[in-house]
């Protein structure tokens, strides 16, 4: 079984609990941003929206620097590839686990209804 670092993969699920994480993931995807475009963008204060980029920012999703005044934010180094890989791992699994359950219900006998028919 792939390991994974479950600190990581904390840090990174909850960045994107938040709907307004998510949101700024998929605008910086597009092109890069200040963190007062974001700001006004998501219609919040300039204060709340450098908290959401500082907890994006923990998890390695978005990566900021100084250009003069102002902060410009990108999407970070980790671009979800150890998420996807975990999810990826659980949704492999499942798969399999129905595709078990569809041979085991295609060999049981079928119910007759009412009428006596199959």
């Amino acid at each position: 079984m792939v390991q994974y670092d479950s600190s990581t993969l904390d840090t990174a699920l909850a960045a994107l609990a938040d709907p307004t994480r998510r949101g700024v993931l998929e605008r910086l995807s597009e092109r890069e941003a200040t963190i007062s475009v974001l700001a006004e963008r998501f219609d919040m204060t300039l204060t709340g929206m450098k908290k959401h980029i500082a907890v994006l920012e923990h998890a390695g999703l978005v990566s900021t620097r100084k250009v003069g005044r102002v902060r410009q934010c990108s999407l970070g180094p980790h671009h979800l590839g150890d998420l996807s890989a975990w999810i990826e791992n659980y949704r492999a699994k499942w798969e399999a686990r129905f595709d078990a359950l569809d041979v085991v219900l295609a060999g049981s006998p079928k119910e007759e209804n009412e009428n006596g028919q199959g």
